[in-house]
């Protein structure tokens, strides 16, 4: 599998654009925030000969679910989410309107998923790890296969998530970074909503919120 990633709108959003060998392709939390930002991210698909098939959200805070509704309305797609994460769904325009920003309602998810389910595109499967804490329904997408994972907004390197908006909980997150991620193959590389990469070896050795933990 290869991994592209973009930085898009004014909350530096990691954008990840994932391809194999047969083509097939997903993007994972498209922060596309206006127009001009799809239009680079369409062009670049254009450039690849990539038509993407699958549209992932690791949670629905706004700037992970800005460019929904562009990919909806060019490529046909609706995302792939846990049910608990439709109330920051339903609250984005409020949201945006706090931080200054401005947004269409999101489009209607078009599939759930939780713990454990599988969701695949080309010879690429990808398995949903639910990480509760920043918000409810946190998902990571893991391939074992390519020894990675996308951790959204649980996890970043040398960092956590924050756990102060509505749905998040510090101790929830602790655990579930624990429990879901931190068993993972130390060599397993870590991307995160935002920020760099980084291993999950790394992590367990070195992020503050764990040392003496």
């Amino acid at each position: 599998m290869e991994i592209y990633r973009f930085i898009f709108s004014p909350i530096e959003v990691n954008t990840f654009i994932l391809t194999d060998e047969t083509g097939s392709s997903a993007i994972i939390d498209c922060g596309c925030y206006d127009s001009s930002e799809f239009g680079r991210l369409a062009g670049w698909l254009d450039n690849k000969g990539l038509e993407p098939e699958l549209l992932l959200n690791t949670h629905c805070h706004l700037d992970h679910i800005f460019g929904n509704n562009y990919l909806l309305e060019k490529y046909g797609l609706k995302a792939v989410c846990h049910e608990l994460e439709e109330p920051n769904r339903n609250n984005a325009l409020n949201y945006a309107a706090f931080w200054g920003l401005t947004m269409d309602p999101p489009p209607e998810p078009g599939s759930l998923i939780s713990e454990g389910q599988e969701v695949a595109f080309g010879n690429t499967t990808l398995r949903a790890l639910h990480v509760p804490g920043h918000s409810a329904g946190s998902l990571a997408f893991y391939s074992e296969k390519d020894n990675v994972v996308f951790t959204g907004d649980a996890l970043f390197a040398g960092g956590i998530g924050r756990t102060d908006l509505p749905g998040g909980d510090y101790r929830t997150l602790i655990t579930s970074i624990k429990e879901k991620l931190f068993i993972l193959p130390p060599e397993t590389v870590v991307w995160p909503g935002h920020g760099e990469k980084t291993t999950v070896g790394a992590e367990i050795n070195s992020n503050p919120y764990f040392i003496n933990t």
